[in-house]
């Protein structure tokens, strides 16, 4: 049994090394890659991937599983192996539904549909990237028949990113948000100008400040980096080998705040439990749980009055001709004001989930067969001035903002609005535990609030599902009202008027 089980894990990490290689090579083509080398990339992601499909799927998973049954049945259901064990078995049994060669054309067209989408963002020109969505659309729809049969195709989509939600408790919980947060919208959002926010910010300084920040926050530079790239990520390949990527523009801050979003990603990652490396439990337990940590730094720490009161002075230091003469009042506004606005990526808290709810219905209409790809720019224009209440310019600014569908994640948005919604859930939680929490925040003190989420969730990696994580920490599921509440009382207060 001993025997088995170390086989299992010494494959195990084989397989991790193999992902992880696949990983190396995505964040390479999307940082650092010259434009001419899309085509050699494509191909070499297709072999990697067709290489890490069959070693998978191998038979040898099986007998190896077979082994170990009595070993689990006779171990606590919550011991690190008993876990391992589960959650490798669900995830072999899973890639076995595919075939090797579905899986190897995904990846290949994956890579060659986002140099196509890069180009067409750059043009704002939908009617060259059409076909690659369309066969983007294609291949995951033949994805989804492989789990035949299914209550709802979207459900098949949803289990990569969010396994065990069902799409319908994700419309419950968004059929209370879209009228609240319509409402919200429409009684808040303004049109006026905070000159002092529009630059220039010399990108060398919003580096610089990035950085101390991602530091603040408790990482260090000798395990992540920091990098640019078109559309910004995170990316892990070892607990000791973080990666973070941004984007400047000189005429606004918003990398500051993607600093944080993509710092919450790697925080995550970073403090998964270490005898869980090179193994599946070594990653975040879902989409919506990294985007809490994400949300959670980026908006609920870093657009918080306590935070801004620390970082004030640092902001006035760095940029004094702009910023010096602006008091916090004035900036901290500045920062939470609701606008309507086009690209969610950039969208303040109360109309970010508009944003998400948008992308979740076309999905749905796409992957249902109800919207065709050619009428999705149309699709989008119209949902989206239903929801923010604005036309939409051109598709730079609509449909084409998002690398994620020339990707194929599909199911993947919604996660956005999910972990926006816990990320309260889990303050509210992380703030009963650390009662001072804002007098820490507000001496650029990090280090207790990030160690409460490392102990709490980080270091549980993938052992539970996500509802069991999310139970474990918040006490119960995904529930809209505190996040309700938290923008509620955040617009009510004069700091905002």
């Amino acid at each position: 049994m001993e025997q088995a089980f170390t086989e299992l894990k010494e494959r195990l990490g084989k397989l991790t090394d193999l992902r992880r290689a696949e990983g190396v090579l995505v964040w390479d083509m999307t940082v650092f890659m010259p434009p001419g080398g899309g085509p050699t990339r494509a191909a070499q992601l297709a072999t990697l991937h067709e290489i890490t499909h069959e070693y998978e799927i191998d038979e040898s998973f099986g007998e190896l599983f077979e082994k170990l049954e009595p070993y689990a049945a006779s171990l606590p259901p919550d011991s690190e192996d008993a876990c391992l064990i589960r959650v490798a078995q669900r995830d072999w049994s899973k890639a076995r539904r595919v075939p090797t060669e579905l899986a190897t054309e995904f990846a290949l067209a994956q890579a060659q549909s986002y140099d196509a989408w890069v180009r067409a963002r750059e043009n704002s020109d939908f009617a060259s990237f059409r076909p690659w969505l369309e066969r983007m659309l294609d291949l995951r729809l033949r994805y989804v028949e492989c789990f035949a049969p299914y209550d709802d195709p979207y459900d098949v989509l949803l289990d990569d990113f969010e396994p065990g939600m069902k799409t319908d408790e994700i419309r419950a919980v968004f059929a209370v948000l879209e009228p609240e947060l319509v409402s919200l919208v429409e009684a808040h959002a303004t049109d006026e100008k905070d000159d002092f926010m529009s630059g220039p910010f010399p990108i060398a300084s919003q580096e610089a400040l990035s950085r101390e920040l991602i530091g603040r926050f408790g990482a260090t530079w000798d395990q992540f980096r920091l990098d640019t790239t078109v559309h910004p990520f995170e990316v892990t390949f070892g607990l000791g080998d973080i990666r973070l990527t941004t984007r400047y523009r000189e005429d606004d801050l918003i990398s500051l705040f993607t600093a944080m979003h993509e710092c919450g990603h790697g925080l995550y990652e970073w403090g998964v439990n270490p005898s869980f490396e090179r193994t599946p439990l070594c990653s975040g337990c879902s989409a919506a749980l990294h985007e809490s940590q994400s949300r959670l730094w980026e908006n609920v720490v870093g657009r918080s009055l306590p935070f801004w009161r620390w970082f004030h002075p640092r902001l006035q230091e760095t940029f004094p001709e702009k910023l010096g003469g602006v008091p916090l009042e004035s900036l901290h506004r500045a920062v939470n004001r609701t606008r309507r606005s086009f690209i969610r990526v950039d969208a303040d808290e109360t109309s970010y989930g508009l944003h998400v709810i948008l992308r979740f219905d076309l999905e749905q209409r796409l992957i249902s067969g109800e919207l065709a790809v050619e009428d999705l720019p149309d699709a989008w224009n119209a949902r989206f001035e239903e929801l923010l209440g604005i036309p939409v310019p051109n598709d730079q600014l609509g449909v084409l903002q998002d690398a994620h569908w020339s990707g194929g994640s599909f199911g993947y948005f919604p996660t956005y609005l999910l972990g926006t919604v816990l990320s309260v859930q889990i303050w509210e939680k992380a703030r009963a535990a650390i009662p001072d929490v804002d007098e820490q925040i507000e001496r650029g003190d990090f280090h207790q609030l990030h160690m409460w989420l490392r102990e709490n969730i980080y270091a549980l990696g993938r052992k539970f599902t996500p509802a069991e994580t999310i139970e474990r920490v918040v006490g119960g599921p995904i529930d809209p009202e505190p996040y309700l509440r938290y923008l509620r009382d955040k617009l009510e207060t004069s700091a905002l008027v």
